[in-house]
């Protein structure tokens, strides 16, 4: 994703123009670039202060010419660099593809024949820089891109030519611990059959969404290297010999880059013949969105004094904090509070920056806090605002931006931990665990720390891709979890065995389990409300269990919160193949009525499950795709149920009838077009809405945009208690007025 410049980036560097940033770390800055002539480039940065260490100046030099070794066919070919410069930069084509962890987070495991095409380019790939006597040393997904021409291998800063040891003191380690060899894990000579290793740990992740030795820490993770055996797990019967063979603990027992070549692949076909159909999607995505990005700096920080943390509320009560598990403190579903989620310059000070918005007529900033990464969740906790911050659980002030806690060295994902009551509950995998059931905690809100565990599960694979935690509510724990079923762990085309189950809080018991029938095997796509005694669930499905099939049906029931039992269940038709468009949290609620969205705009009555309204007029499946006009995930407030449409902008309707009250009173820009995706959130002046550039605030009295806050969201949500909305991207979290 495209971010922002700072208002201390550079305009230009090497006669390069700077247009935004691809990535932030703490040896330097990526930026998106262009050359004199209009190609486009990838700069990579190095921070001042790293510069002037020699042996890091020696390093990336080293990494530029690895880079020009493996040239544009295997690798981003270089255009330019100054390695001596005062600040050292690299210049490589910008490569129209995402890298392989964003590629499975996307289409879930990839299928046998695209594994085997990745690992035979990959191992060419590494064939060549092998050539040359250089080893790359740390292939990982991250550092693997995907294009519709072949895999091209990235990020050579320590790679370095076989048998030097200058840049390597004995005995110490250097790269990445999941995807190390155990040779490299114990600082010995890492050689060719290292880099071979790593390949089969890339494979077994492409095949199976994970590594070959687990997560965990640094530590565990280089043991289970040396001496563990590699859970092959999930990886299709015709790749596990030879990746078995690869992951052999002695280097002269693995095959060569040659042998892996002739035994992966033969040959033939083009390599996006082999890639899933989303994969190919999001690549001409990319290849779009860069020419269509308009250059954008953010402004200075304000200086001045910061306010302190306001004191803490006595706790909320029960039903504030059911309001809160189920969504409704964010704007009816915008924080995906309860939900499944699916995904700056470095920090100085205890204070958050502040800005000002640089939209004709927009707020000012109120605070903002660099993030680097993509934070994929807000998660209001009484006056706070938790989210991730490289690696870590952490919550800021909403009203300030002051940073109240930051938990780190716990093992959770973004997409396993809900609030309720007055604990946080969630997945969490101790150190001490044996790895071989799902573990369930509470964790302590005012630090993110566990507090006690609730319950072990056995049966369910106990993974963080494995299990979400969905909703707490009334002393239960709603959970989405995989089992682990004997010979059924068969990666991309397994769809039957991810099942709900809720958890009583107190005893630890498991209280019903209902089995899930979802649309793909990485993603049970389920979101839910709680109405009453009742559990609403929303998942989307298909019409026809082929996996190749491209229809889905949304498909919305009720269960009793106690036993499971489900009380009525109601399909509607989706409109668009799901392949290419999910809504990830397409639900709203009152008293009466859950709202969906869709190829229309659904009420369906709480008490059974019936249509007591629809609005708009979406397709079916096999109708063209620009004659569809699909509706984004609503927001329902003061009786008036509001969506994002993908022609007329924002909709407002009637809660009770579906009436048609108003809608955006203006023709959009392509840069003004609605994002179906996040919800609406609705204030006292403005609708907040997503949209190409920003976030537009369309007045309620008018029903036109008043301004647009320019940037790149991946999440924004309204912390009604603070009056702020808080949004996140990928270099900061910020905070504007909620009107």
């Amino acid at each position: 994703m495209l971010v922002p410049l700072t208002h201390d980036d550079p305009a230009e560097m090497g006669g390069h123009r700077l247009l935004a940033r691809l990535g932030h770390g703490g040896m330097g800055t990526v930026y998106l670039a262009r050359t004199v002539g209009g190609r486009t480039v990838a700069l990579k940065t190095m921070h001042a202060h790293i510069a002037a260490d020699t042996a890091a100046r020696t390093r990336f030099h080293l990494e530029t010419d690895a880079a020009r070794i493996i040239g544009g066919h295997h690798g981003a070919n270089v255009v330019d660099a100054d390695p001596g410069a005062e600040t050292p930069w690299l210049a490589t084509e910008y490569v129209l593809g995402p890298p392989l962890d964003d590629a499975v987070t996307l289409c879930g495991p990839l299928p046998e024949p695209s594994v085997r095409a990745l690992g035979a380019a990959l191992a060419g790939a590494l064939s060549q820089l092998h050539a040359s006597d250089v080893v790359h040393r740390d292939l990982k997904p991250s550092n693997v891109m995907i294009t519709a021409h072949g895999p091209k291998i990235i990020d050579f800063g320590i790679a370095r030519a076989a048998g030097d040891a200058r840049l390597t003191r004995t005995g110490t380690a250097a790269g990445t611990p999941a995807f190390m060899s155990p040779e490299q894990a114990t600082g010995q000579e890492h050689t060719p059959a290292g880099d071979v290793f790593a390949l089969a740990g890339v494979l077994v992740f492409a095949s199976t969404g994970h590594g070959p030795f687990g997560t965990g820490q640094a530590a565990d993770l280089l043991y289970r290297v040396r001496y563990a055996e590699p859970d092959l797990s999930g990886v299709p019967a015709g790749l596990a010999p030879v990746l078995a063979r690869c992951l052999a603990k002695g280097p002269g027992q693995r095959p060569t880059t040659r042998e892996i070549v002739a035994e992966l692949h033969n040959g033939r076909g083009e390599f996006a013949d082999h890639l899933p159909a989303p994969l190919l999607a999001d690549i001409a995505r990319r290849a779009s969105t860069v020419w269509q990005h308009h250059p954008y700096r953010l402004p200075a920080p304000m200086e001045g004094p910061y306010t302190a943390p306001p004191s803490a509320r006595r706790g909320m009560s029960r039903r504030k904090l059911l309001s809160v598990a189920g969504g409704s403190l964010v704007g009816a579903g915008a924080a995906g509070a309860g939900a499944w989620v699916w995904s700056g310059r470095q920090r100085t000070g205890d204070n958050a920056e502040t800005a000002k918005s640089t939209a004709d007529g927009g707020p000012q900033e109120l605070w903002r806090v660099p993030i680097s990464g993509t934070p994929p969740l807000l998660l209001p906790i009484g006056d706070a605002i938790a989210t991730w911050r490289d690696g870590a659980f952490v919550a800021f002030g909403a009203k300030n931006g002051q940073e109240l806690w930051s938990s780190h060295g716990v093992v959770i994902e973004p997409h396993q931990v809900v609030g309720g009551g007055p604990k946080l509950y969630g997945v969490y995998f101790p150190d001490d665990d044996d790895g071989k059931a799902l573990s369930v905690h509470a964790f302590t809100p005012s630090d993110g720390t566990p507090h006690r565990r609730i319950t072990r599960l056995a049966g369910f694979r106990a993974s963080y891709q494995d299990a979400a935690a969905l909703i707490a509510a009334e002393d239960m724990l709603c959970m989405a979890a995989r089992k682990s079923i004997p010979g059924h762990d068969t990666g991309l085309e397994q769809i039957d065995d991810w099942y709900v189950l809720a958890i009583d809080l107190r005893s630890g018991k498991k209280l019903w389990e209902n089995k899930v029938r979802q649309v793909i095997a990485s993603d049970p796509g389920i979101a839910v409300r709680t109405s009453g005694d009742r559990l609403i669930f929303f998942r989307y499905e298909k019409e026809d269990p082929d996996p190749d099939a491209v229809g889905s049906n949304m498909h919305i029931s009720a269960v009793d919160l106690r036993t499971g039992e489900q009380a009525w269940s109601t399909y509607l038709p989706w409109s668009l193949d799901y392949k290419s468009h999910v809504v990830p949290d397409p639900l709203a609620m009152d008293e009466k009525h859950v709202y969906v969205a869709g190829g229309n705009v659904w009420a369906l009555r709480l008490s059974d499950g019936e249509v007591a309204w629809q609005f708009g007029d979406g397709r079916d499946i096999g109708q063209a795709a620009d004659r569809a006009r699909p509706y984004g995930a609503p927001t329902m407030k003061n009786d008036v149920v509001y969506a994002a449409e993908g022609i007329r902008g924002l909709v407002a309707l009637n809660a009770g009838t579906g009436e048609l009250l108003w809608e955006e009173r203006e023709d959009l820009t392509k840069d003004e077009a609605p994002d179906l995706e996040h919800p609406p959130v609705v204030g006292t002046k403005y609708v907040y809405v997503r949209v190409n550039t920003g976030i537009s605030a369309i007045d309620l009295r008018t029903h036109t945009s008043s301004w647009i806050y320019r940037s790149s969201p991946t999440k924004f949500a309204a912390h009604e208690g603070s009056k702020r909305l808080i949004y996140v991207d990928r270099a900061a979290m910020a905070a504007l007025p909620l009107e």
